[in-house]
């Protein structure tokens, strides 16, 4: 099974001196002294001018957002966290994911910062909550942006994921949908 985000995290910070050279007490101060405030900006930064690699630079970039504190510590609270200005979508959300889990029963859900991820092996879908509605992110390649399967527009997931679906009631979860999910999924189990 891959790790959660919250096992990267906590082994990052058991690790961060052995790994960077620096402790946590000291990456702190030193990340508040650049002036940065935005997660992009100081991961960009670390990676820059520190040398760390993406995943050190995003999780210390997240750590130093969080006041030093873990941000992935609780994911059912990262869940909820992003329901905390959409919650009249939130009845979508459990639709769409308890058939996303029941099609692909190897997958799971990673509640992430900015998003909700479905991996199997990989992820191959990733959902962004809006107040309105659920962008459906998946991995179909090369094929042709239509008015209903666009380009992804998801912040959060790698940029494999291609294109999205905008869902605004379950019936739009329908074949086209699936059969599109399905593509990402195989996808995914063939890189």
């Amino acid at each position: 099974m891959a790790k959660t985000s919250a096992e990267f995290e906590q082994e990052f910070m058991q690790t961060v001196k052995e790994k960077t050279g620096k402790s946590m007490d000291q990456w702190l101060p030193l990340v508040k002294k650049s002036g940065l405030s935005k997660q992009m900006e100081i991961t960009n930064w670390l990676k820059a001018e520190h040398k760390l690699n993406h995943l050190q630079a995003s999780l210390l970039a997240g750590l130093y957002l969080n006041n030093g504190k873990p941000v992935y510590q609780n994911e059912s609270s990262l869940l909820d966290n992003q329901f905390a200005k959409s919650e009249s979508i939130r009845p979508l959300f459990d639709s769409i994911s308890e058939k996303i889990l029941k099609l692909f029963p190897d997958s799971q859900i990673i509640a992430k910062k900015t998003y909700i991820s479905f991996t199997a092996t990989r992820e191959f879908a990733a959902i962004n909550i809006k107040p309105k509605e659920l962008r459906l992110g998946i991995d179909l390649g090369d094929l042709a942006f239509t008015e209903t399967l666009q380009k992804s527009k998801l912040s959060g997931p790698m940029p494999r994921i291609s294109h999205m679906l905008i869902l605004t009631e379950i019936k739009q979860f329908d074949k086209k949908a699936i059969e599109y999910l399905q593509t990402s999924y195989n996808r995914s189990h063939n890189k």
